[in-house]
């Protein structure tokens, strides 16, 4: 291994001015045993992000699992579930936290294991960066491809193929190359447009936070490097407004009797004062006259601020509504077609009623059907032909004639929903901020399946069939 150097480590971090640090989210996938968990142990502790207490406490675990005292268990420093500690694997989603001078980091450590596809889809729904892992005595799995094909599905934009374990094949760089090549050739498939590969030893911690001595073939960038100088984002000034209303402020106060403001988190883009807005889906236009804060009044805010904006007209806005620019050409509808990770162990039922968040926004709906499932492990994409619902049946029904052309727990495909409501439809892959939605029970307020609106993937895989019905299917439906 390299010698140590502290730029960019800690000491200098503690002095870096945080609120001028750029954040990366990123997500870790890797089958059982590739090493994952001691990957992100060795981030967090080669980035002296582990507090003392939390270090003196996994030493102590390590020491009653059988180990000598010269090295620390880091795989303890993820694994903090009892269960995954007794079984030796991940079973949850938990989110890390650890920064350099130059960056901070949200990291989403999600399962390998092939039952908990729903948990990498929700860690990684917003990550900019997913790393990869394979076993470099394994090389490309199955559920390796599982893991790319999720991650081109969700539209992450950076990829790092961590290639683990490079000291138990003698740090061989015919090896490394082998299995960064068919990886890279499996991620062409996939459309997947910036792919690095490192090869590393989670547990030496060769080519992770420091440059190894051990892989002199190799002048790429370290693992850190890598996370540290990928593109963090888009301009938010560049992307278009988007500003979902959260809470609609009218205080009535003898200080503030008239005053009316439109809460909410700029999703993307900018407002500034002075700004036309239109207010989606009811269309009506009117002018930015202030940008309200905690700390002051703005002339202007961008994504991810939460601001307060007041508008010239008293137009009827509420909750759910989306303010966006007044000449943008935003699609809005009752008809979403999108393609959903289904996330519970009931089976998804044809014409069962839900209810879809989208944004702040929550509104009935039926599920119209679902017309294509996603194999993620062979790319390929089962489609039924449309049939007209004319039955409205309980969305917990679990008969066996609904399975055949149904979604069960970490199943993937496209779904039709009519809305009772018009709503933004913007396309996930162009609006990752608010392309997202959910299918909800309304009877429990259970979480049912996470979608994206719009051609994902699977659509690429199987185009949609220009002989599709758009009839009023759902004439009478009572919606």
């Amino acid at each position: 291994m390299g010698t140590q150097t502290t730029t960019d480590l800690p000491a200098a971090a503690g002095a870096a001015d945080h609120a001028q640090r750029d954040l990366l989210r990123l997500a870790t996938a890797g089958s059982v045993d590739d090493g994952k968990s001691t990957l992100i142990g060795r981030l967090l502790y080669d980035t002296k992000s582990v507090l003392a207490d939390q270090l003196s406490a996994v030493e102590r675990a390590t020491r009653a699992r059988g180990g000598d005292g010269t090295a620390v268990d880091l795989a303890l420093l993820t694994d903090g579930l009892r269960a995954e500690r007794e079984q030796g694997i991940t079973i949850d989603v938990a989110y890390r936290y650890f920064s350099t001078a130059r960056r901070a980091f949200v990291l989403a450590d999600t399962p390998g294991h092939v039952q908990y596809t729903r948990n990498m889809v929700t860690g990684a729904s917003t990550a900019e960066l997913a790393i990869v892992l394979v076993d470099a005595r394994k090389g490309v799995l199955e559920q390796t491809r599982r893991h790319a094909a999720l991650t081109a599905l969700l539209g992450v934009p950076h990829v790092v193929l961590a290639v683990n374990k490079m000291d138990l094949v003698g740090f061989d760089q015919a090896t490394f190359t082998a299995i960064a090549r068919e990886f890279a050739d499996y991620a062409h498939v996939l459309g997947l447009p910036d792919v690095h590969a490192v090869p590393l030893s989670a547990l030496d911690g060769d080519n992770v936070v420091l440059r190894s001595d051990r892989t002199p073939w190799y002048d790429g960038p370290t693992l850190l490097e890598l996370l540290e100088q990928v593109p963090v984002g888009r301009d938010a000034a560049a992307e278009p407004l988007r500003l979902p209303v959260q809470y609609v402020i009218r205080p009535r106060t003898p200080d503030h009797p008239d005053y009316r403001g439109y809460a909410g988190k700029v999703a993307s883009g900018l407002v500034r004062v002075g700004d036309e807005l239109r207010v989606l889906p009811s269309g009506r236009t009117s002018r930015v006259v202030g940008i309200d804060t905690f700390d002051g009044p703005l002339t202007q805010a961008e994504a991810p601020r939460s601001v307060t904006v007041r508008l010239a007209d008293d137009l009827d806005v509420s909750r759910g509504d989306v303010l966006v620019p007044a000449q943008e050409d935003v699609r809005t509808g009752q008809d979403l077609v999108g393609t959903v990770c289904w996330l519970t162990e009931r089976r998804s039922v044809a014409g069962a009623r839900v209810l879809v968040r989208t944004g702040t926004r929550t509104v009935r709906a039926l599920l119209r059907e679902v017309d294509a499932r996603l194999d993620v492990d062979t790319l390929t994409v089962e489609q039924w032909d449309p049939v007209d619902t004319v039955r409205t049946i309980d969305a917990t029904d679990t008969s066996s004639d609904a399975a055949p052309r149904s979604l069960g727990l970490n199943a993937i495909g496209r779904v039709r929903v009519r809305l009772a409501e018009p709503v933004v439809l913007d396309d996930y892959a162009t609006h990752r901020r608010t392309g997202g939605f959910l299918l909800v029970d309304p009877a429990d307020g259970s979480t049912l399946a996470a979608g994206m609106v719009g051609p994902t993937l699977l659509d690429r895989l199987a185009p949609v069939r220009a002989d599709e019905r758009d009839d009023d299917w759902l004439a009478g439906a009572g919606i």
